[in-house]
């Protein structure tokens, strides 16, 4: 596979790494456009050292947006915490770099050494099961890198191009710009559509919205224009969407999106 400007590089760090979850989760990142980087140490003795030094130096050459790396390493039972002292490795030379910890002990008696460290670091540290679907994986990994890409779709049926500031509704295997989308309702619609890549189910806040509207009243101004929006979209789509749909009103919060049905 080969790599682009906008493709995110995500270094793996595990001993596992070729195993059906690791290739399931490899694969997963790939169609999310990203490209994984699997450490792989010159030697197999001394496992833990040699993917520490293996891990730093493919941090100083890929520069990744985000590292995978798991907690244990080896069968031994002295083996299970290795991962937090490559860790602490990584967090020392690159405090901002977000990691994403694989972990078997989010149950049991060893769930506290691992929620400890967890809560440990300042940095952009996060503790996954290493069962999670491979879904869960980037979601998560999303949250820790914060950012969106240039080109949001949703559902397959409204693309938001970021860096156009362009809104596209498919039908079938056609796509029409929706050029009544501009100015302030382009950016609340990409705010909304940035929260739901991050993270599905994320409330925008009305606060963060408001910015967006004009007035004495910015919040009643606010609903005016999600209201447009959903309008707009839907006679693009042929679809009519109503109140809970689409774009919804959490009380006294703010709005969430919520992706068509296909």
């Amino acid at each position: 596979m080969s790599t682009t400007k906008q493709a995110r590089k995500i270094v793996i760090v595990d001993d596992e790494a070729d195993s059906a979850i690791l290739m399931a989760i490899r694969n997963r990142l790939e169609k999310e456009g990203w490209y994984p980087v699997v450490v792989q140490p010159e030697t197999p003795w001394s496992i833990v050292d040699e993917f520490e030094v293996a891990a730093l130096y493919a941090l100083e050459e890929e520069q990744p947006d985000a590292v995978i790396l798991d907690v244990r390493f080896g069968d031994h039972r002295d083996d299970r915490f290795k991962g937090l002292e490559i860790l602490k490795k990584i967090v020392e030379r690159y405090p901002t770099l977000p990691v994403l910890m694989f972990t078997q002990y989010t149950h049991g008696p060893d769930r506290d050494t691992a929620a400890r460290a967890a809560l440990s670091w300042q940095s952009p540290v996060d503790f996954i099961d290493k069962l999670a679907s491979p879904d869960e994986v980037v979601l998560r990994l999303r949250r820790l890198i914060g950012t969106t890409p240039e080109t949001i779709d949703i559902a397959g049926r409204i693309v938001l191009d970021l860096s156009k500031k362009m809104v596209y509704a498919r039908t079938g295997d056609e796509s029409t710009l929706v050029t009544e989308l501009q100015g302030m309702k382009f950016e609340i619609l990409q705010e909304l559509a940035a929260a739901w890549y991050r993270s599905p189910g994320e409330l925008v806040p009305f606060g963060r919205l408001e910015r967006y509207s004009e007035g004495e009243d910015p919040r009643a101004s606010l609903r005016v224009r999600i209201r447009e929006i959903k309008d707009v979209l839907g006679t693009a789509l042929g679809l009519r969407f109503a109140a809970g749909e689409l774009i919804i009103n959490v009380r006294d919060q703010g709005y969430r999106l919520l992706p068509p049905k296909i």
